[in-house]
């Protein structure tokens, strides 16, 4: 009765187990898919569907989500990497892939790891485009090294079910040697700047003051011309005035001397006055 007693307990613990289990799987089966995420289910270890946002069930024990993609755009880091530019500098360069999936099924059966690949095929693109430009125009060609990775990485992203948005050179580090060379020629051209702003400014400064100078004799001259004009008309209106005077004396005496009763008087008059007003 013991044996048969702990048999049956046996048996009942089992299908308690499966019954659980089954209550689990139900369970597992029901998914919630978020908004803009992809869920990749295989059935019996193919490819079967992938489930957008929303309510889905699956079946138990035969379907399961092998793959969960996210498909809001994210950023990848590039870890930093040496490379050499054209002229033998070693720099360090790392950055940032702005990439999103677009295709959930190629993103999973196309590749290992999508963002790994990425990374790698980044630092590839980035070594060759660096190596063909000579260590002054790595710092000034940036968006053209982006510009060609991104181009290189969307070819690969159609295989991949990845799109490119964007990437971007975070810094490029050349070694200290470099950078103190650097440092020096900015700061010589700094230098070289500020004399030749300091030329300039004294070059201003004589060219203003000789400007000044100038018009100040022009009008200390041109004063001084008006001032003997204005000398010259006085005295001609005074010379006129006395002379009009003098003319208008004359007429009168004249006037004067031709009456008869004055004749004699007048004449004698003309001889004394005129010689005077002459």
């Amino acid at each position: 009765m013991i044996a048969g007693v702990d048999t049956d307990l046996i048996v009942m613990g089992i299908w308690g187990l499966i019954f659980a289990v089954f209550i689990v799987k139900l369970f597992q089966s029901i998914r919630l898919v978020p908004t803009k995420s992809a869920y990749i289910v295989e059935r019996l270890g193919k490819y079967h569907s992938t489930l957008d946002a929303g309510f889905h069930a699956l079946v138990p024990f035969v379907d399961k989500v092998a793959y969960i993609h996210d498909l809001k755009e994210e950023t990848i880091d590039v870890p930093p990497q040496e490379c050499f530019s054209s002229d033998e500098v070693n720099v360090e360069v790392d950055g940032v892939i702005y990439i999103s999936v677009v295709d959930p099924v190629k993103a999973s059966y196309g590749v290992t790891d999508y963002r790994y690949a990425a990374i790698q095929l980044a630092q590839t693109t980035t070594r060759s485009v660096i190596g063909t430009l000579d260590l002054d125009r790595t710092f000034e060609e940036r968006d053209l090294i982006s510009a060609k990775v991104v181009e290189v990485l969307d070819q690969a992203g159609a295989m991949w079910g990845i799109r490119v948005h964007r990437y971007e050179i975070k810094n490029i580090t050349p070694p200290e040697t470099v950078k103190n060379a650097m440092e020096m020629q900015v700061n010589a051209e700094r230098e070289r700047r500020a004399l030749l702003a300091k030329s300039e400014g004294d070059k201003q400064s004589k060219i203003n003051r000789s400007e000044g100078i100038k018009t100040e004799t022009i009008n200390h001259s041109e004063g001084e011309m008006q001032r003997r004009i204005n000398e010259a008309e006085g005295k001609a209106e005074e010379i006129l005035t006395i002379a009009k005077a003098t003319a208008e004396s004359i007429e009168r005496m004249a006037e004067v001397i031709s009456a008869p009763r004055w004749q004699e008087c007048g004449a004698l008059a003309a001889r004394l006055t005129v010689p005077e007003a002459i």
